[in-house]
């Protein structure tokens, strides 16, 4: 299975691109557009747009950090892999990249970017605040560099670039993304929708939510009438009531961040989105769906 995306992502969901891909196809939406407004590692959207699944693409991510990185890639391509190619990988550039890291949003938004993506490949699970792989003093049995192969990554990074007329990046709040500035997206346009997690999402990512929140992004989701959308959360109760008036099903994937476990997933799909029984989760094994009892949450 190849990765497009540059960034290790926790909870990341490249694995169910292939599924997408037959979501896209069941629905008579190949050739359109695709939009993620949580867009985190975008490898989904990445490998649908790399294997000509869509036309266009839109990265939308609230965090500078992610922001940053991707408006890096896109629009400033050939600016990021000069520092990544010249940044040698050591602890000496990781205090560095912290450093950036802190100050937050600057004028100098590759010098962001890149801060974003050094971390990224260099914290154990790519948490941007979880600490070095192998520890400050490098005494693990990984070390910083274990992640951080040069060439791949930058050959991942130049081929994004190469798409940045098909490519949209924002940095909009999801009530934003998925009102005013949808309107002006194709009507033929699949969009994901994968916020943080509802249990662990304070621990994984640095624009969590609370319960209200998770509640208010349902509203919003449920007054989409335009475009087909479907949501992936952690499967816990109070998401499943939160989106009650949806079809719900669930799944298994692997994931770093989560103890080389199975996550269990819950997926929540809008009025009309024909989708297939079975969905792509590794390499090599189909995970059925379980269709959801939501009456008995």
């Amino acid at each position: 299975m190849t990765n497009y995306s540059p960034l290790r992502y926790p909870g990341g969901k490249g694995k169910l691109a292939g599924y997408v891909a037959s979501v896209l196809s069941l629905n008579d939406l190949e050739g359109g557009h695709y939009a993620e407004p949580f867009a985190g590692g975008a490898a989904v959207a990445l490998e649908l747009l790399m294997t000509e699944r869509v036309k266009h693409i839109h990265i939308n991510d609230i965090d500078w950090c992610v922001y940053s990185f991707w408006k890096s890639a896109v629009h400033h391509t050939d600016d990021l892999i000069a520092l990544i190619d010249s940044t040698p990988v050591t602890m000496e550039s990781w205090m560095m990249a912290r450093e950036v890291k802190r100050r937050g949003a600057t004028d100098n938004i590759v010098a962001s970017g890149f801060s974003t993506f050094f971390l990224n490949r260099t914290n154990r699970s790519g948490i941007l605040n979880g600490g070095v792989i192998g520890g400050l003093e490098q005494a693990g049995e990984w070390k910083i560099g274990c992640r951080y192969n040069k060439d791949d990554l930058i050959n991942k990074i130049r081929r994004i670039g190469m798409y940045r007329s098909r490519i949209s990046v924002t940095q909009l709040d999801a009530s934003h993304f998925l009102g005013k500035h949808m309107e002006d997206v194709d009507a033929k346009c699949l969009i994901y929708i994968d916020p943080p997690y509802y249990v662990k999402g304070a621990s994984l990512y640095q624009n969590h939510f609370v319960h209200k929140d998770h509640v208010a992004l349902a509203e919003i989701v449920g007054r989409i009438k335009k475009h087909s959308w479907f949501v992936s959360y952690d499967n816990v109760a109070q998401i499943r009531l939160i989106y009650s008036a949806f079809d719900q099903e669930q799944f298994s994937i692997g994931y770093s961040a989560r103890n080389h476990g199975h996550g269990s997933e819950v997926m929540i799909f809008g009025p009309g989105v024909d989708r297939p029984e079975r969905i792509y989760s590794s390499k090599t094994q189909l995970k059925s769906f379980k269709r959801l009892n939501v009456s008995a949450a």
